[in-house]
């Protein structure tokens, strides 16, 4: 049973987070991520193999959060897996009890630290959500009967601020008609353009989830401008961060503000922290979102 799922059909607004696996076996800084988060947010994101590079695998991660008290998103890449693995191991997370899935394409292998590693992409995140569409309906990739069937709450990944608009839109009603049934954003920062993507996904029965970034540095909005395809932070909003006196807590401020703004126009917020974690319960807080 998805909690997840419950409160965003009950009309709630809700709060994700987001953690890393680590790149090795020791968890402790893992579970002191999910520790500080978690209280504030009602699931959280496990990455896979975020950015391209090598991290503890989401599948294991996602189920030390369960372990822990606490509901994850088990996010799955393409880019790693052909569709045989890809079954494989959505199977085995439903084994496990992960009921969140995200599905997503992933990562050019090239930005990331193994480039010479081999993309697979044998499906897209729109086939992978058909697949546990199947999935809950009973049958695998080739229509054959599954002994227990899944009941996966599936999402997948939007960019409300990509142009041209007309393809976005395409892309998420084929989502949805995939089986996707809420959406984690890119980062946000033109709130009109998220609200003709909520008014899309909503068309078609769809949640959005908006995503918020904790800009912490001029060196990593540097990063993001130059080194994230479909994503670029607005010069008025760089300017702020690079002339504050603490970058870091000005951030902090800008993202409760976009918390804010969030709250009148999608079902919930993605606050991406980007190491800093403690100011989750912040932005959550400040934001009148959470007590």
């Amino acid at each position: 049973m998805s909690r997840l799922r419950d409160l965003l059909d009950s009309g709630s607004f809700v709060v994700t987070g987001e953690i890393a696996p680590p790149l090795g076996t020791d968890l402790s800084a893992m579970r002191a991520s999910v520790e500080t988060i978690a209280p504030v947010c009602d699931a959280v994101n496990v990455t896979d193999n975020q950015g391209a590079s090598l991290h503890l695998s989401s599948l294991a991660a996602s189920r030390v959060v369960l372990e822990m008290g606490h509901e994850p998103i088990f996010q799955q890449t393409c880019r790693d897996r052909n569709r045989l693995a890809l079954q494989s191991d959505m199977l085995a997370a439903w084994t496990l009890g992960l009921t969140n899935l995200l599905a997503v394409t992933g990562d050019d292998p090239r930005g990331g630290d193994h480039p010479e590693a081999k993309g697979v992409f044998d499906l897209d995140s729109t086939q992978l959500a058909q697949v546990a569409s199947g999935f809950n309906a009973g049958h695998d990739m080739k229509g054959r009967d599954l002994k227990g069937a899944t009941d996966f709450f599936i999402g997948a990944a939007m960019f409300p601020e990509a142009e041209p608009w007309d393809v976005q839109q395409a892309r998420i009603e084929e989502k949805i008609a995939a089986g996707v049934r809420f959406f984690q954003t890119q980062a946000v920062f033109d709130i009109d353009k998220l609200a003709r993507a909520v008014d899309v996904a909503h068309a078609h029965g769809a949640k959005v989830i908006a995503g918020i970034l904790v800009l912490r540095s001029p060196r990593v909005i540097r990063f993001i401008n130059e080194r994230l395809a479909g994503l670029m932070v607005p010069a008025h909003v760089a300017q702020r961060i690079e002339r504050a006196e603490d970058a870091a807590a000005e951030a902090v401020v800008l993202a409760t503000e976009q918390a804010r703004e969030i709250a009148h126009v999608a079902d919930g917020i993605h606050v991406m922290a980007l190491g800093l974690d403690a100011a989750v319960p912040t932005i959550v807080r400040d934001a009148g979102i959470r007590d």
